[in-house]
């Protein structure tokens, strides 16, 4: 595993899918989106490798997207729970979320 004081990126991977978390230059986890039918982009999935767990680097990827997306006007659709979680204790300035409905 890289050193704990190697730079921590995010960068989006429109190939991919995903905004993508880097240490260093290790692939350290991602959070992929996908757009829906009405343009919206859904985050379905968040992933960091175990070598890296217990870092934040799942809160810093998700962060990084939510703020990218409200400087792009995107509405995002949180699927992800780590997405939900962040969203219901993180106020992100411009951006429009769309709650899916919830069933019981």
């Amino acid at each position: 595993m890289p050193a704990t004081d190697d730079e921590v990126t995010v960068r989006r991977n429109d190939d991919a899918g995903r905004y993508e978390v880097w240490v260093g230059d290790v692939l350290a986890g991602f959070t992929e989106f996908t757009p829906d039918a009405r343009g919206r982009q859904r985050f379905p999935h968040t992933e960091v490798d175990p070598a890296f767990r217990g870092r934040g680097l799942a809160q810093t990827v998700v962060a990084e997207a939510m703020a990218d997306e409200a400087r792009r006007g995107e509405t995002v659709v949180p699927l992800c729970p780590v997405v939900v979680k962040y969203l219901e204790q993180n106020e992100v300035p411009g951006l429009d979320v769309h709650w899916p409905s919830r069933v019981g």
